[in-house]
């Protein structure tokens, strides 16, 4: 089985003598029930496993909210003790018996002894069709995502991934692994970070065996649609699907997807799709002070899609198609690094927040500007561009600067590590502005290793190069 970081998580969790239930949000098939497997394995715990799919008479268990009544379901169901010390009870599918969420803070409140976890896909489908408030405050949230890129280099090329997360600006990586990489992180393009689309390329080795994987995953997909949506919902669900990957990276308009349909069905369509996390809105934010999100512009957004992978396989690109790009062409046309780099960024606040990413826009008949997003550790707000151009040609980057008084800015391109100082003159209305600020290039493979980077120019731990 591979191994997930969230691992780490799960770890710390069950160490805390004051933990939570802990409920693990995520898509289908990202590996949530894998997860838990996985660890309890690891830790030599008994795992006492119910799939609540299999058993929706428990959704009236569960809705007497006596923690008594439902210990012994459950143990029945198991056929044995589930007060020990070495197990760990696991919810599996929580969605398919709603009341198990609200029954969870008796779990805390009574039984705070049974280590708890639960999973499932849809929660926010589900929760809009009942009147119960989830139990605030007496649950903890883990937010599981397709595995990473540096998850991947574990398991294929562990020794690249050492490259990555012991780089400092004091060493300089090599060409000949720079190029390795590079060539691992293209490879992810195509198989992006489904666990189960991974492990079938690890298998054989095929890039072939990993395209009968996604199909099913997206068929999937489609398939819950049915559950949720009326008939007419349906279609528009589906016409909404399989636009969005084809339009990574741009503002969203709603003519684009359809003439015929309303804008209010196609916004409601793509909120559901995001309720869902099969795409993430990217809204605009004015970005002028902490926490992003309070100053974004809730009608202007771009969206992502869930993986780089999975959008592939819709746009119907293959192995065949993104080997023939050339190195600019991956980075400067189409969305194809834009979606890299966003579906990492929108775990960057670590796995206890949940996925959310912004960027920033200014619309000026003259002069547009547009960075692709805009992220924030601690009190440090930084614009993050994805792109192969000179420093000097980062416009929309250096407009941040000016606007928002911001001293770094980050560019994610093809290039070994840099830091540089940059001194650019900006050209107003009728003056010119030196504009002054830091840039730390990283290749778009080092993208995991931002926050560990950014925490490094924070406490002054970078050096400069000269640029």
């Amino acid at each position: 089985m591979m191994k997930r970081t969230a691992e780490c998580h799960l770890k710390s969790w069950l160490k805390n003598r004051y933990r939570k239930p802990l409920v693990i949000r995520g898509a289908r098939q990202v590996g949530k029930s894998t997860l838990v497997r996985k660890f309890a394995e690891s830790n030599d715990l008994i795992l006492n496993e119910i799939n609540l799919e299999q058993h929706l008479e428990l959704n009236d268990i569960f809705k007497t909210l006596d923690s008594g009544i439902i210990l012994k379901e459950l143990e029945g169901l198991v056929g044995k003790k589930i007060i020990r010390p070495d197990s760990i009870l696991f919810l599996d599918e929580i969605q398919a018996t709603p009341y198990a969420l609200q029954a969870l803070r008796y779990f805390y409140e009574e039984l705070p002894e049974i280590p708890v976890v639960a999973a499932g896909s849809l929660l926010e489908f589900v929760l809009s069709h009942h009147s119960f408030s989830m139990p605030v405050g007496r649950i903890n949230y883990l937010h599981l995502g397709p595995m990473t890129f540096e998850e991947y280099l574990a398991e294929i090329d562990g020794g690249l991934l050492k490259t990555i997360t012991e780089f400092d600006f004091a060493d300089s990586i090599p060409m000949t692994t720079h190029k390795k990489l590079l060539d691992r992180q293209r490879e992810f393009l195509m198989i992006g970070g489904m666990p189960e689309a991974i492990l079938g390329y690890l298998r054989s080795g095929q890039f072939s065996d990993t395209i009968p994987v996604q199909r099913s995953i997206i068929s999937t997909y489609l398939d819950d649609f049915s559950k949720y949506a009326s008939r007419k919902a349906l279609l528009r669900l589906q016409k909404v699907f399989n636009f969005i990957p084809r339009a990574v990276g741009k503002k969203i308009k709603y003519s684009n997807i359809s003439r015929e349909e309303a804008s209010r069905e196609l916004r409601t369509a793509i909120e559901l799709l995001s309720k869902a996390r099969i795409i993430s809105q990217v809204f605009h934010s004015h970005c002028s002070g902490l926490p992003l999100q309070a100053e974004i512009d809730a009608l202007t957004y771009k969206a992502l899609f869930l993986d780089i992978g999975l959008m592939n396989r819709v746009c119907g690109l293959d192995w065949l198609a993104i080997s023939a790009l050339d190195n600019r062409q991956i980075v400067n046309e189409g969305a194809m690094a834009e979606q890299f780099i966003g579906q990492h960024l929108l775990y960057f606040r670590g796995l206890s927040e949940p996925p959310e990413l912004c960027y920033w826009l200014r619309q000026k008949k003259s002069a547009n500007a547009e960075v692709d997003y805009v992220i924030s550790r601690a009190d440090l707000i930084t614009p993050v561009e994805v792109k192969a151009g000179k420093s000097g040609t980062l416009k929309s980057l250096l407009q941040f600067v000016y606007n928002k008084n911001a001293k770094l800015g980050v560019r994610f391109d093809l290039n070994l590590p840099s830091i540089q100082n940059i001194e650019h003159s900006l050209r107003q209305a009728n003056s010119t502005t030196q504009v002054k600020y830091r840039l730390i290039s990283l290749p778009l493979y080092m993208v995991g290793q931002l926050p560990r980077i950014l925490d490094m120019y924070r406490t002054g731990n970078i050096s400069s190069q000269p640029g």
